[in-house]
């Protein structure tokens, strides 16, 4: 297994290129072709303005934010085709206008993997929430949630996997295998488990880290029993202990009206997030 289409959302935000260069090294470790995407979204600041008094300034406003935005998109693809060239990577670049939203779940539904930045509340763009959930329930594909803090040059050499036994987290684990490196650590751990057939099994973890050893992975299961603390929080605590530089789990949420709220074990981690997570719907 190898992935062939990596797509990286890029914006203009300081956490922008240290998602590049994993792309980049993802890209480069799998012989993949390497998409930069660039979303030009004015639509939530020209809402938030509806109240201009006359059509002419409001016209002016959003002409001057697409501007703004045209600029600091010529700025990240200088920045994207010199790495592209540099690295002797396949790889191309990709302006679009419009809902990120949208565009960004369109544009990963081609593409083996997509890498996303997360959501910063002090730094980052007002739709990057948005973006992410939009990515993780609407696009089909895997995502690789990058921290907002933090330069990771390499991922999946030690890796934890948040197992619950779920169909989310059986597509995370297949899909996160040609992101693990071949000497990786890996440690499978489930959380206040259930037994029997239709949870865990008898022995937790026990038969995806058999899968995974048959693709030639050292894996390592074990188990928590802490129904006081929550899932998230257990295995953030996990990751930290093991040096984690890859959390694989799947994606969880629900529906209110035309929109996603993520689940408890995934709003938990896409907050704290302190190593880029893989995940999968």
């Amino acid at each position: 297994m190898a992935l062939k289409d990596i797509l990286v959302h890029l914006d203009e935000t300081a956490a922008s290129p240290a998602r590049l260069r994993l792309a980049v090294e993802l890209a480069r470790r799998n012989g993949a072709h390497l998409v930069g995407l660039f979303v030009v979204d004015v639509m939530l600041p020209v809402l938030a303005a509806s109240d201009a008094s006359s059509g002419a300034v409001l016209a002016e406003m959003i002409d001057r934010m697409r501007n703004d935005a045209l600029g600091e998109a010529a700025k990240v693809e200088a920045t994207f085709n010199e790495t592209i060239r540099r690295e002797g990577l396949s790889g191309e670049w990709r302006l679009a206008e419009g809902s990120g939203a949208e565009l960004v779940p369109l544009h990963a539904r081609y593409a083996d993997l997509t890498v996303l930045g997360q959501a910063s509340a002090d730094e980052g763009l007002p739709t990057a929430g948005a973006v992410l959930s939009a990515t993780l329930f609407d696009s089909g594909r895997p995502v690789l949630v990058v921290p907002y803090t933090g330069d990771f040059t390499t991922i999946g050499t030690r890796v934890l996997v948040g197992w619950n036994a779920s169909a989310q987290a059986t597509r995370a684990v297949n899909d996160a295998i040609p992101v693990i490196a071949p000497n990786a650590k890996v440690v499978v751990s489930s959380v206040n488990p259930r037994r029997g057939i239709d949870g865990h099994g008898e022995e937790p973890g026990a038969d995806i880290a058999r899968h995974l050893a048959r693709h030639g992975l050292k894996v390592e299961v074990e188990h928590s029993v802490a129904p006081e603390v929550g899932a998230g929080d257990l295995l953030l605590n996990r990751a930290s202990e093991i040096s984690a530089d890859l959390i694989v789990m799947g994606a969880y949420g629900h529906s209110r009206l035309r929109e996603t709220i993520l689940g408890g074990v995934t709003r938990t981690l896409m907050k704290q997030m302190t190593a880029p997570v893989l995940m999968a719907h």
